[in-house]
């Protein structure tokens, strides 16, 4: 499933969870896990009908993490667009999601950690439920 020593701090066991949450929750349609941190990333999952070999699986990853890694500066920015409790507020930031022609890239930020997955075209609904999820997951490891 992925390569050991990790970069990043993660452990095994966690790692092992954030995969076995997203494949749950999107199923078939998952194309990657990659757990990432502002210096360091880790692909966690792959679906093994995509790259020809690991190495070209993490180059790709790894030019998308560099993109996303903005995340960790966007998102307070985000979250204070929300005014707690007033009526107009939409609420603090909680996850982001691109569409594209063939799938969609799923970012999840929590601290100075984050989840980025990616799927095949499927009901955008179902990244709600996952994010959820490997938010609490993100937050109860910080």
């Amino acid at each position: 499933m992925y390569d050991v020593p990790f970069r990043t701090d993660i452990e095994a066991p966690f790692a092992d969870e954030l995969v076995d949450t997203a494949r749950t929750n999107i199923g078939d349609m998952l194309r990657s896990v990659i757990y990432f941190t502002p210096s360091e990333m880790d692909l966690l999952y792959v679906r093994t009908d995509l790259y020809e070999s690991q190495q070209r699986a993490l180059e790709a990853k790894a030019r998308l993490v560099e993109f996303e890694r903005v995340g960790f500066t966007e998102a307070p920015v985000r979250t204070a667009l929300s005014v707690p409790r007033e009526p107009e507020s939409i609420g603090p930031y909680e996850f982001t999601i691109r569409v594209h022609g063939d799938g969609f890239v799923v970012r999840i930020l929590a601290d100075q950690a984050g989840v980025i997955l990616t799927t095949d075209t499927m009901d955008a609904a179902a990244f709600e439920d996952t994010s959820l999820a490997i938010t609490e997951l993100l937050e109860s490891a910080a």
